[in-house]
């Protein structure tokens, strides 16, 4: 058993992220993602679609025409193929990503 909240890994530098599979099967990825002060991350245009709660934090999300604020318990539906990034970041903002194919 583990701890969705433990940060069980030494490396924390601003604008990095690190990413952990939790749970993988045929057609679903679970993955936590902790992000520190990012700022600009790189554009994703993903083949599956991704559910995402922020549950830490607060971040900025970026898609071609606009910005959309997250704060700690928001969740949002990013639709396969929507081109999209992190924008910003807090520091050790904590999130849970679903990845459905």
């Amino acid at each position: 058993m583990k701890n969705l909240f433990e940060k069980d890994f030494d490396t924390r530098r601003a604008g990095q992220e690190h990413f952990e599979t939790l749970l993988e099967r045929k057609n679903i990825s679970i993955k936590k993602i902790v992000s520190w002060d990012l700022r600009d991350g790189e554009w994703y245009l993903q083949e599956e679609d991704e559910w995402v709660v922020l549950l830490e934090g607060s971040a900025l999300i970026e898609y071609e025409s606009e910005l959309k604020a997250l704060r700690a318990g928001e969740y949002l539906y990013i639709p396969r193929a929507t081109k999209h990034r992190v924008k910003e970041t807090s520091s050790d903002a904590l999130w849970l990503a679903v990845y459905i194919s």
